[in-house]
């Protein structure tokens, strides 16, 4: 008897239940602080701040070699080590600003195409 009260009971629950509706205008955004940037341009600032900073190590570089030159006192190994650096900071240089024109050029081009203004 007790079993058929339960269920009896539970099955009345259920038909006596309200209709719930999925339809909730929450913005999670707003209540986690995040941004309402477009993802596009949140991709294109964090290519140009890492860009940007590599342009800086390079630069850097350059200094810290151009250092090492002036500070090497005729010592021949110690230019010859200044040298390279500076070789190697100078092509790391260009890299990063042909990468910079290159993502430029085609962010100009995708933005034609797809008659984003």
């Amino acid at each position: 008897m007790k079993k058929i009260v339960g269920l009896l009971s539970a099955v009345g629950a259920l038909v006596v239940t309200k209709t719930a509706y999925a339809v909730s205008f929450y913005d999670p955004a707003e209540t986690l602080g995040l941004g309402s940037a477009d993802l596009q341009e949140t991709v294109i600032a964090i290519i140009q701040w890492i860009l940007g900073l590599l342009g800086l190590i390079a630069v850097i570089m350059i200094l810290i070699g151009g250092f090492k030159w002036m500070t090497a006192g005729g010592n021949e190994e110690k230019i010859e080590s200044a040298k390279k650096l500076l070789t190697s900071a100078i092509i790391g240089l260009v890299i990063v600003l042909l990468a910079w024109a290159i993502v430029i050029f085609a962010l100009g081009v995708l933005q034609n195409t797809s008659g984003v203004t």
